[in-house]
């Protein structure tokens, strides 16, 4: 559509610095490992960043871009799918694509101009850098009619009784918008991601109620499941309330975190937390939260858990979840399993008894591009709304250079946690230690950080020792055991002693499960049932069976055509998640496709 002509600025497509979030201190230059040309880029819209850009040459005299909401109002809802026509295109090009940008005042003139700013990201493009950057973008041939200029409009001469001058093009794409606090505009591209100029902008579009309260997501705090904690984001930091139950209400408290100085920084807001008290486990509620000033949430229902102690409970456990687009754009980052994952889970709740999910890490793979935690939480909303939503820290929330992470890798994009720690507030030992245990129903959870040291003599370690030691089997006769990356970590847990029962790990993209496990051998294999169904006998205690359930969403990891671990019994590369009951002598486990909601291994472990 146009030539690009000269430019000085870039678009960023990085993850945030961690100059501030990480430390106080000017960032020191990163480990050579992580100096490469785009650690958070695979696709080329996330390289961006490393292309030059400036005003097209000839853009046409025509060009305009029109926005539809899909109502009377011109603001944005909280959520809408915004229709986007591009008009007036002379000769219509693969190259041409649209972005959204937020906010709508990108602009080169509030960007750091330190080098070490950067260079801490892996960045060392030379500077000026525009510091904000699309959330998403769709070339317009997403428009099947767009090459072909099946709609065309006649640009007359002397206007509309004028004979017709030039023939031009337009295309229409939609855009899927949550409420994201900050205006929003749409730029008209050409160049594609590779040598990209700006032909046209669309003007600001603002939010009807920026600080409407959104996103609600319930968490347990504490065994006696007698309260629950409701975190929600609002663009006001006025303390709100939640309103539960018969007349009862808790006010909030408010939390942000401090802005970062360049890539994918986006306002988060406020976070807002109350603990809703005087519950009774396994019953249901009804909730709202807001305030008169920002408007009210709608009515939802949630139940609580199975306190500790009770006979029985249900949960549905996954990691490495992420999210996906509900449109044709390209993002930052997108996890294509992520979507049938929710819309299975949120079957399961619906149609079946579930108390709680949880979720072992590699949250929203924001990695830094904080708009896309907005989208996330819009994700788990049908969810985390009803029932508990429980989490373990993963390398995509935690995992930083000079930021005191056991991997010395760029993976949370300069988060360190902090947006993970602010949105999901689990009920661990303090700041940055996130590991906690919980009891819910026959089953005693130890949640750890796979990203903090566990290494014997830490405060890590001694937690999980003296936890272990500690669980009344009278009470929860099963222990399970949950963290993100993978391993045998039961080594560390001393399960000959501890004796615990079941590890669910992440990180690794498929599902896979073993024989009973201790040190890359198995001590104990299952036998087949009357049902057909492995079963393992802990009557006899041998070492804990380890599943990993990683594939909630995240590109899929292939198994080897030969694999010569015989620990590895069963091995299934699908998107979708594990569901699991506990009585007081049964474990049963199943691994559900998220496609077909078939279940697709099964193992009991008993006692």
């Amino acid at each position: 559509m146009g030539l690009s002509g000269s430019g000085v600025a870039l678009l960023v497509l990085l993850g945030l610095c961690a100059a501030v979030l990480c430390s106080t201190t000017a960032p020191p230059l990163p480990p050579p490992e992580m100096l490469r040309e785009s650690f958070a880029g695979k696709s080329e819209f996330r390289t961006v960043n490393r292309k030059l850009l400036g005003p097209c040459l000839n853009p046409g005299p025509y060009l305009a871009i029109s926005v539809s909401t899909g109502g009377a109002a011109a603001a944005l809802p909280d959520e809408a799918f915004v229709k986007v026509t591009v008009a007036g295109v002379l000769r219509p090009d693969r190259g041409d694509w649209v972005a959204m940008i937020t906010p709508s005042n990108s602009s080169v003139s509030g960007c750091p101009f330190g080098g070490s700013n950067y260079a801490q990201t892996g960045d060392l493009a030379r500077l000026p850098l525009l510091c904000h950057y699309p959330v998403k973008a769709q070339y317009l041939t997403t428009d099947p009619g767009y090459l072909g200029c099946n709609n065309a409009a006649c640009q007359k001469r002397g206007g509309a009784s004028g004979a017709c001058r030039v023939r031009t093009c337009a295309a229409t794409l939609a855009f899927h918008v949550v409420n994201f606090r900050s205006d929003v505009e749409f730029v008209l591209f050409s160049g594609g991601f590779g040598t990209p100029c700006v032909l046209k902008r669309s003007g600001a579009l603002r939010f009807a109620n920026p600080a409407s309260p959104l996103y609600g997501h319930l968490s347990s705090t504490d065994s006696t499941a007698t309260s629950m904690r409701l975190t929600w984001v609002s663009g006001d930091g006025r303390p709100q309330q939640v309103q539960y139950g018969a007349g009862k209400s808790a006010a909030s408290q408010v939390a942000t975190f401090t802005p970062a100085k360049d890539f994918g920084w986006h306002d988060p807001g406020y976070i807002h937390s109350a603990i809703m008290t005087g519950l009774q486990p396994s019953q249901s509620y009804t909730y709202r939260y807001g305030s008169d000033s920002v408007g009210w949430s709608d009515t939802n229902k949630f139940r609580t858990p199975p306190t500790a102690g009770s006979d029985e409970t249900s949960f549905v456990i996954y990691g490495d979840m992420g999210k996906a687009p509900l449109d044709p754009s390209v993002e930052h980052y997108i996890q294509p399993g992520s979507i049938s994952v929710a819309k299975a889970v949120a079957k399961e709740i619906k149609i079946g008894k579930v108390d709680s999910i949880f979720h072992i890490g590699d949250i929203s793979y924001a990695t830094g591009f904080l708009v896309e935690w907005d989208f996330f939480l819009h994700l788990i909303k049908p969810l985390a709304s009803q029932i508990s939503y429980m989490t373990a820290i993963g390398n995509h929330e935690r995992d930083y250079a000079q930021s005191g992470s056991v991997y010395v890798t760029p993976d949370s994009g300069g988060e360190c946690g902090v947006a993970y720690e602010s949105y999901f507030r689990m009920p661990v030992v303090s700041k940055d230690k996130p590991w906690y245990s919980i009891e819910q129903g026959s089953v005693h959870f130890v949640v750890m950080s796979t990203e903090h040291d566990w290494s014997e003599k830490s405060e890590h370690y001694k937690w999980m020792n003296q936890d272990l030691s500690s669980v009344n089997r009278s009470r929860t006769p099963w222990v399970i055991f949950i963290g993100q990356c993978g391993s045998d970590f039961c080594n560390l847990c001393r399960a000959t002693i501890a004796e615990v029962d079941l590890v669910f790990f992440g990180h690794v993209h498929n599902y896979e499960r073993t024989c009973a496990l201790y040190k890359n051998n198995c001590k104990g294999m299952p036998k087949k049932d009357s049902n057909g169904i492995d079963t393992y006998d802990n009557s006899n205690y041998t070492a804990p069976v380890h599943a990993i359930v990683g594939a909630g969403g995240f590109n899929l990891d292939k198994f080897p055509k030969i694999v010569l671990n015989k620990w590895s019994l069963s091995r299934v590369s699908e998107f979708g998640y594990a569901r699991v009951h506990a009585t007081r002598t049964d474990v049963l486990v199943q691994f559900v496709n998220s496609g077909t909601m078939e279940v697709r291994d099964h193992f009991r472990i008993v006692k």
